[in-house]
């Protein structure tokens, strides 16, 4: 991500960094947060308010978000935040770091790896199950080899800690992120992984090696409304260019109020309701039809 190169008097300036910040909620939704710096206080604003389990990586800025509310240096704006986190670790980051030191030929870390395998093949197969179910089964099923896991990594740590090297890096990571990695057993609905995350934000990572550069703040911001809209289809198993052309025509005419009716989690539902005829012409009238939870009239918009 890019900032202009050049301003509104035509003076050239160099290009800077974004980032985007890709947010998975529940499985309904994904956004893409554009930030023109990735810092503590960024992150902390985009969380604000929120309580509940985060999954994310290690990165030190999410650090911020999982101190107790009186230990967080109040916003710019004074508000203080009263949303109270819990770190998800995500497994793939820790056996990532064991692939880079089992190249090396290393027999702790291909035994880290295959022991992490475990942990995976026995969540796999409860991955059908309904959460609550899940989350039961875990504890007899998942729990022991997650716990044997953890006591061994501790055990090699303190043997290698004094080394430098990748094996230390894997071990000393596991180590450290042994509550978080612990915490997806707590409930049913967290998977082991973000991976789902890091793979809307790789598309970004492809697609920029064609457009390379977007022309502002706001540009990057409105780019990562649309990426937002085309994962949220994807997620929901929509065609995105469908999805979006439908949601082009029906726009100018929906009440303000209701516009979640039209995000992808609930189009399939609202597209149901409305005349097929009128939705696939290209202009016209669009016949809006009551909201759903409740009896407002039938309204036409021209």
């Amino acid at each position: 991500m890019v900032q202009p190169l050049k301003s509104g008097d035509q003076v050239r300036r160099p290009a800077r960094r974004g980032h985007y910040l890709v947010q998975i909620a529940d499985a309904d939704h994904v956004f893409f947060e554009y930030l023109p710096r990735e810092t503590s206080a960024a992150i902390g604003e985009r969380f604000r308010g929120f309580s509940g389990y985060v999954l994310a990586d290690a990165k030190s800025v999410y650090d911020l978000l999982y101190r107790p509310p009186h230990q967080r240096p109040p916003p710019d704006d004074g508000e203080p935040d009263p949303g109270v986190r819990t770190e998800v670790g995500c497994w793939a980051h820790a056996r990532r770091r064991f692939w880079e030191a089992a190249i090396t030929r290393d027999p702790i870390a291909r035994e880290a790896i295959l022991r992490i395998k475990r942990i995976f093949d026995a969540d796999r197969e409860l991955r059908d199950r309904p959460p609550d179910q899940r989350g039961a089964l875990r504890q007899v099923q998942v729990r022991p080899y997650v716990d044997d896991f953890l006591t061994w990594a501790a055990t090699h740590y303190e043997e290698v800690k004094d080394r430098r090297g990748p094996l230390r890096s894997a071990l000393g990571y596991v180590v450290r992120q042994a509550d978080a990695l612990r915490c997806f057993l707590e409930d049913g609905r967290l998977p082991l992984t973000n991976n789902h995350s890091e793979r809307e934000l790789r598309r970004v990572a492809v697609g920029r090696k064609a457009w390379l550069f977007v022309g502002s703040d706001d540009h990057a911001q409105a780019a990562g409304n649309l990426f937002s809209l085309i994962a949220s289809a994807r997620l929901h198993q929509l065609d995105p260019e469908a999805y979006l052309r439908d949601l082009f025509r029906v726009l100018p005419h929906w009440p303000r109020g209701r516009f979640l009716e039209l995000a992808p989690r609930y189009w399939s539902v609202t597209r149901a309701r409305l005349d097929p005829a009128e939705l696939t012409a290209e202009l016209g009238p669009l016949t809006v039809p009551p909201a759903a939870d409740s009896s407002a009239e039938q309204s036409t918009s021209r």
